[in-house]
């Protein structure tokens, strides 16, 4: 959401009771304020959840000081996954460590770097009159992420499995897209689904205006899509939620993705933005000393474990070593397609549409083979490597940097939205498929 945000003015309560319920995927990790949410009524009052060194912080400013506090010392430094957090206030209680709770993923977090309670029956900023925003905070420390099913209660305190269950089998939190809940005059739920991410379908019709252009990606808390992450070093500057690489430096720069798979058949697509000089685009394994930890400073397809597409000549590499594909250079604005197939160890590429060498994946016709030592090495990370390019995903989230795909394919499952048509047999890398389908 960077540089995006929601606002809405209120007219506040006194409430001594609030939930705030949220579901949040981390994009920018590191040092900085990451702003989730906040109610400003002026600058010596304010209620704020945030992020600050990777910590999560919740703080209630009265009057110029704190009147509640909550800082972590757990670190949320995983960009691949989704987080349910819960904050629950109730100032009527009588022990003090009890009048506000902080949750994540159901399991509530009782060791904190900093804490302030509330006093016995301190009326919350959170409802006061003055201004709700998500994603940032008085224009400022924008939210760099993606958010969905956010939940503000004004006059009672709910625990997370109101918004939230462990799921039976796999023994996951998953979400709860309808909680029955009661969520008071300034209470409100945004499921963040539709072409307007404020709409509020709490039935108080307390609906947010968005500042910027949100991108109402397919990723969401129910189905979390393969993005890239930074947590593999790199040198190269990631945006749009993980999706997007932008270099300038004449240097090759790598990195990967945060979904890896044995066995299966994927398909993703990426676009080349700017073409300066070239790009490689493709799988990596492992293998120490020629995996994706090696690729920061040079190209995926000079390592061993790795097979790529170089788009300046459109040819593929593994091991150093160039095998003929499309028989020319690509060029920019073009939207390659990369149809991964583990059940047969092959890779296919396609060009707007239209598969190279002759190929059909979904008849498993002229693939490019793996290398003994790639398929070794499993499992495959999507990765990729710039030298002055810029290149934007799209693992079925719908979004080339963004701008919407102006196509409606899903794949089989009918999960994600691509620009081109997903081979039969093949399929999104989100976890839903990763679970029925293998990976």
């Amino acid at each position: 959401m960077a540089t995006t945000r929601l606002t809405r003015s209120i007219t506040g309560s006194n409430a001594t009771k609030a939930t705030l319920s949220f579901w949040i995927k981390r994009s920018e990790i590191g040092g900085g304020a990451y702003v989730v949410f906040t109610n400003r009524i002026d600058a010596s009052n304010d209620t704020l959840v945030r992020f600050t060194g990777d910590k999560l912080d919740f703080k209630d400013y009265q009057s110029g000081s704190n009147a509640a506090r909550l800082e972590t010392t757990q670190f949320f430094r995983d960009p691949g996954a989704w987080y349910h957090l819960v904050i629950s206030i109730d100032t009527t209680l009588a022990t003090a460590n009890d009048r506000q709770k902080m949750y994540v993923n159901g399991e509530q977090i009782t060791a904190f770097a900093s804490r302030t309670n509330y006093a016995q029956n301190t009326v919350l900023n959170i409802n006061k009159t003055g201004t709700m925003e998500i994603g940032a905070n008085n224009s400022a420390d924008y939210f760099n992420g993606l958010m969905s099913y956010f939940a503000c209660v004004d006059g009672t305190a709910y625990t997370p499995t109101s918004f939230g269950e462990v799921n039976a089998a796999s023994g996951i939190w998953k979400i709860n897209t309808a909680p029955s809940v009661t969520y008071g005059t300034n209470g409100f739920f945004l499921k963040m689904d539709t072409t307007s991410p404020g709409s509020d379908t709490s039935g108080n019709d307390n609906t947010f205006t968005a500042a910027g252009t949100p991108t109402l990606t397919q990723d969401n808390a129910s189905s979390n899509f393969c993005t890239l992450t930074p947590l593999i070093r790199m040198s190269a500057s990631l945006t749009n939620g993980n999706t997007s690489i932008n270099d300038t430096d004449s240097a090759w720069h790598g990195g990967g993705s945060t979904m890896g798979v044995s066995s299966g058949k994927w398909y993703w697509e990426y676009e080349l933005t700017r073409i300066g000089n070239y790009s490689q685009d493709g799988v990596m394994g492992g293998l120490a000393g020629n995996g994706y930890n090696d690729i920061y400073a040079t190209y995926v397809g000079s390592k061993t474990a790795g097979v790529a597409l170089n788009t300046g000549e459109g040819s593929i590499y593994s091991a150093d070593s160039s095998t003929a594909w499309f028989g020319s250079a690509n060029s920019q604005g073009q939207i390659i397609g990369v149809a991964l197939d583990l059940d047969n160890n092959k890779i296919y590429y396609s060009q707007n549409g239209v598969f190279g060498n002759s190929s059909n994946p979904a008849s498993n016709t002229n693939g490019y083979a793996l290398s003994a030592t790639v398929i070794a090495n499993k499992p495959l990370l999507p990765c990729f490597s710039i030298y002055n390019c810029n290149i934007s995903y799209n693992f079925g989230n719908g979004f080339f940097k963004t701008t919407a795909v102006t196509s409606s394919n899903a794949d089989a499952a009918g999960h994600g939205l691509f620009e081109y048509a997903v081979p039969t047999g093949f399929f999104t890398l989100n976890t839903k498929n990763l679970n029925t389908y293998g990976g």
